[in-house]
């Protein structure tokens, strides 16, 4: 068998350049990297050798540089991904929170982190982690509980292993996440005699595992049997490219649909069937619904605690719940009938067991409602003050067209876009499963890079902004355009009202509920202007329609600053329902004796397993 001589590290990158796509494009689109000592001489010298054939993006942060690689494969459907380097100690642990984020919202990224020396002569080398009573141990590990799959890459030919195992995980459409390979920065630079064979194109195709016939049968007849059933659609769907299906689904068979974070944007909010968002920051449409179900059918839901309200929505007596979902951990939770298999194939074929069977007619006058409250909360301000959250998404939404996606990630705004924006299909990206602040700006720029096509609208609270915003500077010099709408309440305000709601004062949330000795000006415009983005302050919701029209011109980022009320959350009217955060049994105050009284109150109307 023929040979070539490579570094591991060389062998690594020859090695990803040719995954392949089904529709011919590499796999991993290219890499993040901020070199260090444990992957400059080693990796950094293959990537540079590498050239086009595994591009290379420097970043300012590995935390935020992973958030854009993961955003990227959020917004491919979990298609195609992008790699992350760092280097060992530091540089590598700033990606764990990252590797937290994915994992916990199933979504690929492949983790390269520079590890210390395999064969210990130096040791201990700088930045490197010493268990006094575990000599295999490096800070590394932290990755394990993280990553779906793990590997230290302590001899070259491990990557004849470890290299597929890692594309086998990501393009899994049930296992699918973070794939940590922990490179050690000595074995990067070994050589090794490899098999020619092994650098050969291969393509990756993800699988549509079909139901199981039994189950199937199962949940035709529930549905058969149901008098109100509703379909909470989740991310599998958009990740199965199951919109379309979805929505004939729902339309054939009279089933109203309500949506979680990451099914939002499945169906277009214009879709007469599509009832809103559901739970904790749902609409009265789709909560209502959901009371009153019978039987509640999860399509690539995992049943996230504001989708359930805890656990305390779906009350009606006898309800049942059915889970269709590719990984079985998550189809068969909270006692449902679970049927395992792609969301496509699952739809199309219940669709084909229910042949004419139609539910009976929603009530579609609660929609019409729920819209038209919409558009009333979401209208500009007739008198002077600061807007709240709704108007400046209202004026967003006008000031867009259906080619506008919605991106967010943590704070106030992602409960109040859930509840009030109105995209298209494939309108709107929301970071929520780990609900990660920071992960904003880097995963507008890494959306943007996926979909340069769409108009990409990323919504930061200031709280949010402070805590990573250095990529920036990257989609400036990378010229990658998205604009910014960032709302100015002074601190964070989701947090403050969430402390009120469950009896406590406000206290170090709010700039001025702080410990401070003076209460902070942070010039927002300047500090994104010195980035090189354009950044402007709107003065009121009309400028920011005219500033958002404005950026659309432009082939840099523009942030546009507002200045928001902090008391004034997005919810109103019946929309929204119970969370379980927990309030302290024993208190003094009135404010918090009522709210655990409240809080028993929902308490009580929890059920997980019929």
């Amino acid at each position: 068998m023929s040979a070539v001589r490579l570094t591991a590290a060389q062998a690594m990158v020859k090695w990803l350049s040719a995954q392949m796509t089904e529709d011919g494009e590499r796999f991993v689109d290219g890499i993040w990297a901020i070199f260090g000592h444990g992957n400059v001489a080693g990796l950094g010298e293959a990537l540079q050798k590498a050239g086009n054939g595994l591009p290379t993006w420097r970043g300012q942060n590995e935390q935020t540089m992973a958030h854009a690689a993961i955003a990227y494969a959020k917004a491919m459907k979990r298609r195609r991904i992008q790699a992350v380097s760092s280097s060992i100690g530091p540089g590598a642990t700033n990606m764990v929170t990252a590797a937290a984020l994915a994992h916990v919202n199933r979504l690929p990224v492949l983790l390269i982190p520079g590890d210390v020396f395999a064969n210990r002569r130096p040791d201990p080398v700088l930045q490197q982690v010493e268990d006094f009573d575990d000599g295999t141990v490096s800070a590394n590990d932290c990755f394990r509980p993280v990553s779906r799959y793990f590997d230290r890459i302590t001899r070259p030919e491990q990557l004849l292993t470890a290299l597929p195992r890692a594309l086998r995980v990501m393009t899994d459409p049930a296992n699918c996440g973070p794939v940590t390979l922990s490179f050690c920065q000595d074995v990067q630079a070994e050589a090794y005699d490899w098999p020619e064979d092994f650098f050969e194109p291969k393509v990756w195709r993800i699988r549509r595992p079909e139901p199981d016939r039994h189950d199937l049968e199962e949940v035709a007849k529930l549905i058969h049997a149901a008098k109100t059933p509703v379909i909470v659609a989740g991310g599998g769907v958009i990740y199965s490219g199951a919109e379309q299906d979805l929505a004939d689904f729902a339309t054939r068979h009279g089933i109203p649909v309500i949506e979680t974070q990451a099914g939002k944007s499945a169906l277009a909010q214009s879709h007469p069937m599509n009832f809103g968002a559901a739970g904790v920051d749902g609409s009265a449409a789709a909560n209502t619904l959901a009371r009153k179900a019978d039987l509640v059918i999860g399509v690539g839901t995992r049943f996230q605690d504001f989708t359930t309200g805890s656990w305390s929505l779906f009350e009606a007596e006898g309800r049942r719940l059915v889970s269709i979902n590719a990984q079985a951990y998550d189809a068969d939770k909270h006692g449902a009938i679970g049927l395992v298999a792609d969301a496509r194939v699952a739809l199309v074929a219940l669709g084909e067991k229910l042949a004419h069977y139609r539910a009976p007619e929603p009530d579609t006058g609660s929609r019409s409602q729920w819209l038209s409250a919409v558009d009333r909360h979401c209208a500009a301000p007739s008198q002077s003050g600061l807007p709240n959250d709704a108007q400046v998404i209202g004026a967003v939404q006008r000031a867009t067209g259906e080619n506008a996606i919605a991106m967010c990630a943590a704070g106030t705004m992602p409960g109040a876009l859930k509840l009030l924006w109105q995209p298209s299909q494939g309108g709107y990206h929301m970071e929520y499963g780990f609900s990660c602040m920071g992960y904003e700006i880097a995963g507008a720029m890494g959306l943007k890079l996926a979909r340069p096509e769409r108009e990409v609208i990323c919504f930061v609270g200031d709280g949010s902004y402070m805590m990573a915003n250095s990529e920036l500077a990257t989609a400036v010099m990378r010229k990658v355009p998205f604009t910014v709408v960032l709302t100015d309440n002074r601190g964070y305000g989701c947090i403050n009202r969430l402390q009120q709601g469950t009896g406590g004062e406000p206290f170090n949330n709010l700039y001025r509920d702080c410990n401070v000795e003076q209460q902070p000006e942070i010039d927002f415009v300047a500090h994104a202007g010195s980035m090189g983005a354009v950044a402007v302050k709107a003065k009121d919701i009309p400028d920011l329609e005219a500033q958002i029209v404005a950026a659309r011109a432009r082939d840099i980022p523009t942030v546009i600053v507002i200045d928001t009320d902090p008391a004034d959350g997005p919810g109103f009217g019946d929309a929204g329902h119970w969370w379980d955060v927990a309030v302290p049994e024993v208190g003094t105050t009135d404010t918090l004796k009522q709210a655990y009284a409240r809080y028993l109150e929902g308490a009580a109307k929890q059920r997980t397993v019929n």
